[in-house]
């Protein structure tokens, strides 16, 4: 029955509200990452010293401009990184639009739910950002001590927190935040399998980039098939 949702996602990716929730998530991503190295190019020029005295080399004059090109790779390196955790951040703004436009196509006749504010989707979106970061480089630990079972806690580690926040994003439009965490809890092997599912595509360049929005597409399937059984 996941894959089932899954495929019901996938099908509906030429629907035009998923393709504009596609590239703004990206375009945001891309724009934030560019502000961020904007930043430290700043930070370069207004604090690194123009020339600086070595021992042996003397007077050096390229300390700025070294700096300022070793932020550029850094950026670049951060950003394999970050791409996706950010991408889902900003994709998980306008996710309510996925889930509406699955239930459009898919839940005829459903009475059209309250859209969360603007501020409090931000807010999630950013709170799942930081918990997604910081959870996956506390498990750089866990991979350099279990090096073999790197690919199981990273697909175990990630469907949970992807199952976990792309429910709780469907069922709560409908059920509220204490419904969605009962339903949740009722749930949750289901609900980390699927996760564990949309975790897979994190590892593929380019399509991970879908990954905000299949997992939103799939999860709002799958709320409304365990809701109907309770």
């Amino acid at each position: 029955m996941i894959l089932l949702d899954f495929t019901r996602a996938l099908a509906q990716l030429s629907d035009p509200r998923f393709r504009r929730v596609i590239f703004l998530g990206i375009g945001l991503t891309i724009g934030l990452l560019a502000a961020i190295y904007a930043l430290l190019v700043l930070a370069v020029g207004l604090f690194a010293p123009e020339t600086v005295t070595l021992p042996l080399l003397g007077e050096v004059t390229w300390v700025r401009d070294l700096l300022s090109w070793g932020s550029l790779f850094l950026m670049l390196g951060l950003s394999v990184f970050l791409m996706i955790p950010v991408a889902s951040a900003m994709s998980g703004i306008f996710l309510d639009d996925i889930a509406e436009a699955v239930e459009d196509a898919h839940y005829p006749g459903l009475p059209t739910p309250p859209r969360p504010p603007l501020m409090d989707a931000l807010r999630d979106a950013l709170t799942f950002l930081g918990v997604l970061i910081g959870a996956n480089i506390l498990a750089f630990g866990a991979y350099l001590i279990f090096p073999f079972a790197a690919p199981l806690i990273f697909y175990g580690l990630n469907g949970y927190l992807l199952g976990r926040e792309y429910f709780q994003m469907a069922a709560i439009r409908r059920e509220g935040r204490s419904g969605a965490d009962s339903l949740r809890k009722r749930h949750t092997v289901q609900i980390w399998a699927a996760g564990c599912l949309m975790a897979l595509p994190l590892t593929v360049p380019l399509l991970n980039l879908l990954v905000p929005v299949l997992g939103a597409a799939t999860f709002t399937h799958l709320y409304h098939r365990v809701a109907a059984k309770g």
